[in-house]
């Protein structure tokens, strides 16, 4: 069985389809494999044996009665930020720690209309505010390539069971890089779609203009399949866009001949570490070797970026978590009257990084500072905007680095600003809402280090433009292989 769980969504799908196996024992087989695996990974809250039993038995029915699933059996990791009707909901927090979903997600819903197999809710940051995963308050999840190593965030544990093999996909969510980061880290496809693409009915806010859901893969591939399964219009979330949705996989091609790739002024790669430095060097020369033609463009605006972002999206989650107050659900400590009751409840119920988040908010948001910084932010923001529309009148594509660096040790960064920083390369893209990848591009093996860590090359298009995005990521993949030359080596040693 061990086979058929290391083939993509597509091939797993087919063979369920065409009954080469039951969608009930690939579905032990996968919690096996998680059972076994994920006590050193730890990129699961929780592995919902019950539940995916119960839905393979249904797939296997719908099956049964000549019903069609597109990702029939696919084991599925589910970040624990979205909702799974019957299932504990935490979003990485203490403030939701003993939380029953009374309701699923969108996104989800429609995987599980699929056949897709719910096979456990994956570790985050705290309501997915991070870089690296270290602000859960539930967990820890080590990178599957290198175990005393981060394995990015905040989908960390969406990435991580992706990696490990626990999950053939992932979902994850992205307000400012949170899939496609940690998929550079861990060696995996992240994409987030355009804004507005993917409902966010069921997904826990952390800044509603920024927040997007996407799929996490092995493959461009499978994230295509994902993708088409998972966006389009949704009645319970007024942010979706009634646009039909192309069919991805269609897009997907093997070379790049005719394809302009804007290579950007402002993210110049001298700054890198020069074997860093050399993979994206490598990965630009391997997109013209594939027939691209490198032209650079501007974008004045993106070194205001971090700045912009950590303005907007903090006064966006001070707004979104005064929710949890103690009074209606979630974590309540008792106190001497209502104020101090909701004091109290949230000292406890968060962590350092969310009450750091919520105060700076607050304070942008506050009268006397509105002005000053959250309107200026807004207005940078569209400049932002306006200058990657500016940019593709020059090109098809922008190609630029998903991070600055491979995954770093635990605790290496222990101020907030260098953390920060570590969302460089992609928080301009989630600023103007663009659908945005990263596809693995090469390796590096860290100074005194042995084991080869992965670096992901970020891909961008204009709005609504996900199957030209994922069609050119799908030619570098096939083109450079990247995916296939290595494996995890925790991965490897479980075997």
């Amino acid at each position: 069985m061990s086979d058929v769980l290391d083939r993509g969504a597509v091939e797993i799908a087919r063979a369920v389809a065409a009954r080469e196996t039951s969608a009930l024992d690939l579905t032990e087989a996968a919690l096996a494999r998680a059972h076994q695996r994920d006590g050193a990974v730890g990129a699961y809250l929780a592995i919902t044996d019950e539940v995916a039993r119960e839905h393979a038995r249904r797939v296997d029915a719908r099956l049964a009665q000549g019903a069609r699933l597109p990702l029939a059996g696919v084991p599925v990791a589910i970040k624990d930020n979205m909702c799974l009707a019957g299932t504990r909901t935490t979003a990485g927090s203490k403030m939701l720690g003993n939380w029953v979903a009374p309701y699923t997600a969108t996104a989800v819903q429609r995987l599980l209309d699929a056949g897709a197999i719910p096979i456990g809710k994956a570790n985050l940051d705290e309501f997915a505010m991070g870089s690296s995963c270290e602000n859960s308050a539930l967990g820890v999840t080590r990178n599957p390539w290198d175990l005393a190593r981060v394995p990015g965030g905040s989908s960390g544990g969406s990435v991580a069971a992706v990696a490990s093999g626990t999950a053939t996909f992932a979902l994850g969510s992205d307000t400012g890089g949170s899939i496609r980061e940690p998929a550079a880290f861990c060696g995996v496809v992240g994409f987030k779609p355009t804004y507005g693409r993917v409902s966010r009915y069921g997904l826990i806010a952390f800044a509603s203009s920024l927040d997007q859901i996407g799929p996490i893969a092995k493959s461009v591939e499978d994230a295509a399949l994902v993708y088409e399964t998972i966006a389009g219009v949704d009645a319970a979330d007024a942010t979706t866009v009634a646009r039909p949705v192309e069919t991805a996989r269609g897009a997907l091609r093997d070379d790049l001949a005719g394809v302009r790739v804007g290579i950007v002024r402002e993210f110049d790669l001298a700054h890198l570490d020069p074997e860093v430095r050399a993979v994206y060097e490598q990965a630009y020369r391997d997109l013209e070797k594939l027939g691209a033609e490198l032209v650079e463009v501007a974008l004045p605006t993106a070194d205001y970026g971090v700045a912009t972002y950590y303005l907007i999206a903090p006064a966006e989650c001070s707004s979104n978590l005064a929710r949890f107050d103690g009074m209606r659900y979630g974590l309540r400590v008792e106190a001497a009257d209502v104020g101090a009751t909701y004091e109290a409840t949230r000292a406890a119920g968060f962590g350092d990084e969310v009450k750091r988040r919520i105060l700076i908010g607050t304070y942008a948001l506050s009268s006397g500072y509105y002005d000053a910084y959250y309107v200026r932010a807004q207005k940078a923001r569209t400049l932002i905007a306006l200058d990657f529309r500016t940019a593709f009148e020059r090109c098809d594509v922008i190609a630029c680095p998903a991070a600055s660096s491979p995954a770093f040790e635990f605790n290496a960064k222990s101020d907030p600003v260098s953390m920060y920083l570590m969302d460089y390369y992609t928080i301009p893209m989630s600023l103007a809402g663009l659908p945005s990848l990263s596809v693995p591009c090469g390796y590096v093996t860290p100074e005194g280090g042995r084991t080869p860590l992965p670096l992901g090359l970020e891909l961008t298009t204009p709005l609504f433009a996900e199957a030209a995005l994922l069609g050119i990521a799908h030619a570098y993949e096939v083109g450079t292989r990247h995916a296939q030359k290595q494996a995890p080596p925790a991965l490897e040693a479980a075997r």
